[in-house]
């Protein structure tokens, strides 16, 4: 899917990687006869609308707004794009540009991160090739998902032969099951699951390479794959800054089978791709993340 998405696009690209051109605006909003919501502060408002307010905010790592998401985009250029292919799955280490809640709330376009790169890297340097992999190929890949799959956030959504497998393996004795509240609470028995939730709780965000585990093992902890990929969902719509998003559903789609082909048989996860902590371990220096994590 990926690969021939990213074939498709490149052939067309350049005719894109323009900036916007300027446009008036025909009405002006400060002419609009409308009553005007009087408040000091951003928590003033946020107490009288109809949200969870169980849901804790996460400003000690990410502050909304254009600026902001400049600021993130000039460091990453600056301070991480030169490494990005060689650490960008390695969550023990900061080189992702962390600009997907900016992107989702529409604080930033990709259109601007591109350009904003190209003027500073050569488009075929490796570095960029993986970043605009990731902000363009998947990125494009999820909403084409989203737009032509009515069931993108539901089990049903993923491929028949995906179904299939699970459901061949759904009477697979589990090791582990876990409830949604213990899941919710970071309460398994893995040191490095509970690490990439509490990350989600702390600061908006998964690093991506633990949230393709996290999905992982909810589909292997859970006693129905479809309860399964709910959770996933739910927990990643509730507390995730860029959750509610085509890339989250595709994403979690991505670990149900999803843009993905048929792997070795196993138990509970049929034909669907596998990971566990001992590749966790050979991938990264995992014990880092564990300290990041409780350290943040």
């Amino acid at each position: 899917y990926a690969y021939l998405y990213r074939d498709r696009l490149n052939k067309v690209i350049d005719r894109f990687l323009k900036p916007v051109e300027k446009i008036d605006l025909k009405v002006n909003s400060k002419d609009l006869d409308v009553e005007s919501l009087e408040f000091k502060t951003p928590d003033e408002f946020l107490s009288i609308l109809n949200i969870d307010k169980t849901v804790s905010t996460v400003d000690k790592y990410f502050v909304g707004g254009y600026d902001e998401a400049e600021k993130r985009l000039k460091e990453f250029i600056e301070k991480k794009l030169y490494k990005y292919k060689e650490f960008r799955s390695d969550p023990s280490k900061d080189y992702t540009s962390n600009l997907s809640p900016y992107l989702h709330f529409g604080q930033i376009s990709p259109l601007k991160i591109v350009l904003e790169v190209l003027k500073h890297y050569d488009k075929n340097d490796e570095n960029v090739v993986s970043f605009f992999n990731e902000l363009i190929v998947w990125r494009e890949l999820s909403r084409n998902f989203c737009w032509y799959n009515p069931l993108y956030n539901q089990y049903e959504g993923i491929p028949q032969w995906a179904r299939q497998t699970l459901e061949e393996h759904k009477k697979d004795k589990r090791d582990y099951v876990y409830s949604l509240q213990e899941f919710e609470e970071a309460k398994t028995h893995d040191p490095y699951w509970n690490a990439a939730q509490k990350e989600l709780l702390k600061t908006g965000k998964i690093h991506n390479y633990m949230r393709m585990y996290w999905a992982k093992k909810i589909i292997e902890w859970t006693e129905d794959p479809k309860q399964a990929f709910d959770i996933a969902c739910y927990l990643n719509d509730k507390y995730a800054l860029d959750g509610r998003d085509p890339n989250g559903y595709g994403g979690i789609s991505w670990c149900f089978g999803t843009f993905d082909r048929p792997w070795q048989e196993r138990k509970i996860f049929g034909k669907i791709r596998y990971m566990n902590d001992k590749g966790l371990e050979r991938k990264f220096d995992v014990k880092a993340y564990l300290f990041k994590t409780d350290r943040s």
